[in-house]
């Protein structure tokens, strides 16, 4: 099938792009569009030119996978708008779906533009650590006005085609199917005798327009948004939308390549498509037959159950929670409802949303009503004991076929499984809190986990939004098993007389939404060292006592973190204060175990002891096929822990450093530290990467 066809209706000549999916402009499109363009020039008899698109949707956006090319350049598809524009007889675009990025340039190239009621137009191209490289600075402002367009691409929001209207981005909103809407609308222009209109031939208004607003936005963009080199770059660009428009056109295009270039892009665009791969699960077929999930079970209604059920009732689907007492279960509900209330009271839901969500959710004292649910989870807190307990009772009460998953962060899901009766059906959702909030959900793949299971999963999973990585069984999974290594550093600096402050603000100064310290904290101490004890019970924890003692201590002197107003740090209502309690309870055990404290501890090898175990860790996750690519890695930690986007995630900023560089660090701590308990071992995966002087790619890097 041709991408673009150039057909006649009447003395209408109608330019149809058909790039399925969603239209992408690549170069196969820009030269096919060239084409038509020649044909619609050469021939006379043609009064107006009707641009449209098959399938669901306008074009989407561009081809982002040709930006890695060196050769790319958007030349091409710039000479090919101007040319659009050029034409001297009126251009139609007939908008329908997503007009975003490239597409809503084409549409502002041509003279006229027409939309059904329910398109969305955006330029979402900061997400990607860009900005619009095809005129989009410069000629939204130009219509739209400065205000608008400097929002709209500095967001990457999408407005409706109402608005769109009202902004004078579209000429009409019409109802009907896009070519014919697009037919009705040229004929009514060739009727009136209309002509073309050049965006770029307009002045950017400067009404409203304060003598000092691009450099306040230039300085909240560095200020508010340093670690995106984007957010500067699009004021600067939209700034010289008042310029003639090809000297700022000639600024775009600059900015626009420095930032194709940038490592911060690269990182986007990278996590991007690792997003897209992590929902393709290897050896699963396409056909592969999906259970029917209309109703879903949740043992718990505690903060995560609860938050769990919400996701559900958001898309629709009918849940019971079933808790142990009355007292639990209404206090479960009503932190439910006021969740809601709380996003009500916000607008972002209607008091009939609210309703209507709660109406979804029932509670029950009773396995029994658990039988006729499609799914059931248990999210009960992590204890191997409880949890294989409702495991044989699930087994026992859950309809033939019904799916039965575990909530657990850490524990072996095959043990699990296996108490059911039936471990065919079970798999590991792994919800990260706040559940209905966090985008992350670990989806743990058991020994015995039919394929058929985790196809259901992994579209349950996109119903309810979340971002879905695969893993398999082991301690903590992808995330938790890297976490650990993570805590573990933490804890032996603050034993060596780091304190929380310096620990947590050396990796948020690197982008991290929080560091170690404060993660903890708001999760619960207690739930980690509960963790800790439980993975120790099992035989997982080295023979060393001193691993992760202070979080044990912190434990015992009931010090949970936020919701004790006491942890690694003390608490003025949910503001971290540094506490020298802390640093007694460190030094305290640092005289126990051995350590030697030292006040030379500098903020570069806190990062390296924090982040390069970390990353050694997921090189061993990949070499045992817990995980299948170095990008769900990656996905996990910037979905589902803080880790920046910006940077990649631990396995993509670990080729930006360089192998070659953490295998060195890890030796020098090795031999700085002691390794007695392959605390510094290098992963045999990184060793020969990094002696080969590879990089980590997706290509079978956990293969290899």
């Amino acid at each position: 099938m041709q991408a673009v066809r150039l057909e006649r209706r009447g003395d209408v000549a109608v330019l149809t792009i058909a790039n399925p999916p969603v239209n992408a402009i690549g170069p196969g499109v820009v030269a096919s569009l060239v084409s038509a363009i020649e044909s619609f020039e050469s021939d006379r008899s043609y009064t107006t030119l009707l641009i449209h698109c098959d399938g669901s949707t306008f074009v989407a956006g561009g081809d982002i996978s040709s930006f890695d090319d060196p050769n790319f350049s958007a030349a091409p598809f710039n000479s090919t708008l101007a040319r659009l524009e050029a034409l001297d007889r009126p251009v139609v675009a007939s908008l329908h779906g997503s007009v975003l990025g490239g597409g809503l340039e084409l549409a502002l190239a041509c003279h006229w533009r027409v939309a059904l009621p329910s398109t969305k137009l955006g330029m979402p191209e900061v997400k990607l650590g860009l900005l619009p490289g095809s005129l989009g600075t410069q000629r939204l402002p130009r219509v739209a006005g400065i205000k608008l367009a400097l929002d709209m691409i500095s967001t990457g929001r999408t407005i409706g085609a109402q608005a769109a209207k009202d902004a004078g981005i579209i000429d009409e909103v019409r109802d009907g199917l896009p070519l014919e809407t697009g037919l009705a609308f040229a004929q009514e222009l060739i009727s009136r005798g209309d002509g073309v209109r050049r965006i770029s031939a307009l002045i950017t208004p400067l009404d409203g327009i304060e003598a000092d607003f691009f450099a306040n936005a230039a300085n909240d963009a560095r200020t508010k948004k340093s670690f995106y080199p984007a957010a500067a770059a699009i004021v600067q660009a939209v700034q010289a939308s008042t310029l003639p428009f090809k000297g700022g056109a000639a600024v775009e295009a600059r900015l626009f390549e420095e930032l194709r270039q940038s490592r911060e892009s690269m990182a986007l665009r990278h996590l991007f498509f690792a997003e897209r791969e992590a929902a393709k699960v290897p050896g699963l077929a396409k056909d592969v037959k999906t259970r029917p999930i209309t109703r879903i079970g949740i043992v718990g209604a505690g903060t995560m159950g609860g938050g769990i059920a919400m996701n559900f009732a958001n898309a629709g689907i009918h849940t019971v929670l079933v808790e142990t007492s009355q007292a639990a279960l209404e206090r479960g509900l009503g932190l439910v409802k006021g969740n809601y209330d709380a996003s009500a009271a916000k607008g972002r839901l209607t008091a009939q949303q609210v309703s209507q969500r709660m109406t979804l959710l029932t509670g029950s004292l009773d396995y029994a009503a658990l039988s006729d649910c499609d799914l059931v989870i248990e999210a009960v807190f992590e204890n191997m004991a409880l949890k294989k307990q409702i495991c044989v009772r699930l087994g026992q009460v859950c309809k033939p076929g019904a799916i039965i998953a575990t909530n657990t962060s850490t524990l072996d899901v095959d043990v699990l499984a296996q108490a059911t009766g039936r471990a065919q059906d079970v798999v590991g959702m792994h919800f990260f809190s706040p559940a209905n909030v966090m985008r992350l959900l670990e989806v743990v793949r058991g020994a015995q986990t039919t394929p058929e299971v985790l196809a259901t999963v992994m579209q349950l999973a996109r119903k309810i939004g979340k971002v879905a990585v695969v893993s398999g069984v082991c301690y903590g999974f992808i995330g938790n098993r890297m976490a650990e290594v993570y805590m573990r550093e933490a804890e032996f600096l603050m034993m060596e007389g780091a304190t929380p402050p310096a620990i947590d603000g050396a990796v948020e100064a690197l982008g991290m939404a929080m560091g170690p310290c404060r993660m903890l904290d708001m999760a619960g101490i207690d739930v980690g060292a509960k963790t800790v004890i439980e993975y120790g019970l099992a035989g997982g924890l080295p023979p060393d006592p001193s691993y992760r003692a202070v979080v044990q201590q912190m434990f015992q002197l009931g010090r949970f973190g936020q919701k004790t107003g006491a942890g690694y740090y003390h608490y003025d209502g949910r503001k971290p204060v540094d506490d020298p309690e802390t640093a007694r309870i460190a030094r305290t055990l640092a005289d126990v175990h051995g350590i030697a404290q030292r006040s030379d501890i500098a903020r570069q090898e806190i990062v390296e002891r924090l982040l390069y175990p970390l990353i050694n860790e997921g090189f061993k996750i990949l070499e045992e096929g817990i995980a299948w690519r170095p990008g769900d890695i990656d996905v996990v930690w910037t979905a589902g822990y803080g880790f920046p986007d910006h940077k990649g995630g631990p396995m993509f900023m670990a080729d930006a450093l360089g192998l070659g560089v953490i295998a060195d660090r890890m030796a020098h701590y090795a031999s700085t530290r002691g390794n007695a308990y392959g605390y510094w071992t290098l992963s045999p995966l990184l060793a020969s990467r990094a002696r080969g002087n590879q990089q980590l790619t997706d290509a079978k890097a956990g293969r290899s």
